[in-house]
């Protein structure tokens, strides 16, 4: 009932965008008086954040069209090249002229309620030194309920399949929430003693150990059984999505908890945002836009993932205890040897608290020191670990270095050159 409560008040508020639309249209029109007052403008102004923020968005897209390579605009083509029911496996290929000898990239993706278009800066950035690939999760509503069903064990099969595709020296990198996926999939193919297990392996802002510094979402997730959330946050999407039928932890849901958690900072950030409008100030205007345009648009999760990911991450600590399983195969990171692993935290990350991501550098015992890094960034919260200026200037060229120190190639040629200079 939960979901069409949310439809019903979605299309009940239809006809007032449309009217505020219709506002828009007449204050703005060459031959509207108003259209050249002030109080013309705040009308104008205030229609369209009414109409923005009762909007629902669909995916964004993610834009690429060029990079900068050594100081030259390059093309950029978007191109999946796998398909599955619940993720594609994204490549942006780039038109240089020349062959580069650039590491491949794995970027994973959260499935956490928004699109992996969130991580475009995180992309951009790493794209012009790496072949990127994406995993590109599906919006579940989207997903007929005739189709398998889509668990953490899934999630674990998937980062396998796409490594083996990749094939030896890759590197992944895994943004919040897939840091545990990612480790439990390394660490089996470790076990296996795998070819295709990566060269190195970047986790940033990740819940590995939720019971270091706990985090006000991580004290929520053990204050309620798996019961209460299966009863309280997983509903049915109704018709005429594809998927209707289906379970899921819908994405409306996730965003209104991401709100109330700074709603003092959404809503200056929306005020600042009308005062540009009001202003003219389009520069600015279009970043707070850009922003939110991404930050509202969100996807529904299938509700066995998210109750598995809420019991076995936060609620049993199953992977930093070792008690933690795939399928049938047992987790064990202290079978992580040749992945060389850096773990990213922000000092102020209010998602994923301060040592709950170093916590892998601890439950790999068998991995060389040298193999091994810990970045703290100082003054940012968690979306600023991977996106916005200290990203790019300061965390960015951290895993940069990282992934090209450990590259087989790259790496091992710089390791060689340089025991020749000594």
């Amino acid at each position: 009932m939960l979901y069409h409560m949310y439809e019903a008040t979605r299309m009940a508020i239809m006809p007032w965008r449309m009217g505020a639309q219709a506002v828009r249209n007449t204050v703005t029109a060459p031959w509207s008086p108003l259209s050249y007052t002030p109080l013309g403008k705040q009308i104008d102004s205030a229609a369209e954040m009414f109409e923005r923020v009762t909007r629902r968005y669909g995916k964004p897209d993610w834009g690429f069209e060029k990079t900068v390579i050594d100081g030259k605009d390059v093309a950029v083509e978007e191109e999946v090249v796998i398909h599955r029911t619940y993720c594609s496996l994204v490549n942006f290929k780039r038109d240089t002229k020349t062959k580069r000898n650039d590491p491949k990239l794995l970027v994973v993706a959260p499935v956490s309620g928004h699109y992996a278009t969130l991580l475009r800066g995180t992309v951009e950035t790493m794209l012009p030194d790496h072949d990127v690939y994406v995993t590109d999760w599906t919006d579940c509503r989207y997903v007929p309920i005739t189709a398998d069903r889509f668990n953490l064990s899934d999630y674990i099969d998937y980062i396998i399949d796409f490594l083996h595709y990749l094939g030896p020296n890759t590197h992944v990198l895994a943004v919040c929430q897939p840091s545990v996926p990612a480790l439990a999939a390394v660490s089996i193919m470790s076990g296996w003693g795998d070819i295709c297990a990566p060269a190195s392996m970047t986790l940033m802002g990740g819940p590995i150990d939720t019971r270091r510094n706990p985090t006000a979402v991580n004290k929520l997730a053990k204050e309620h059984t798996i019961e209460w959330f299966e009863r309280h946050v997983v509903t049915v999407v109704p018709p005429p999505y594809p998927g209707m039928g289906r379970r899921v932890y819908p994405g409306f849901i996730q965003l209104t908890n991401f709100i109330s958690m700074n709603l003092d900072k959404h809503m200056i950030s929306l005020n600042e945002l009308f005062d540009h409008l009001v202003q003219g100030d389009e520069e600015e205007a279009d970043k707070k836009k850009a922003f939110y345009d991404e930050y509202l648009a969100v996807m529904d999760l299938p509700a066995e993932f998210y109750l598995e990911t809420v019991e076995t991450v936060f609620q049993k600590h199953s992977l930093p205890k070792g008690e933690m399983m795939a399928r049938w195969n047992p987790v064990k990171t202290e079978q992580i040897t040749r992945t060389a692993i850096l773990c990213v935290e922000g000092e102020l990350d209010d998602i994923s608290g301060v040592g709950q991501t170093k916590a892998a550098l601890d439950m790999t015992p068998n991995l060389p020191d040298s193999m091994k890094h810990y970045h703290l960034q100082k003054n940012v919260g968690h979306y600023g670990v991977f996106n916005g200026g200290r990203w790019r200037r300061e965390i960015a060229p951290v895993v940069k270095g990282f992934i090209r120190e450990h590259d087989h190639e790259l790496g091992g040629k710089a390791r060689k050159v340089h025991a020749i200079a000594s």
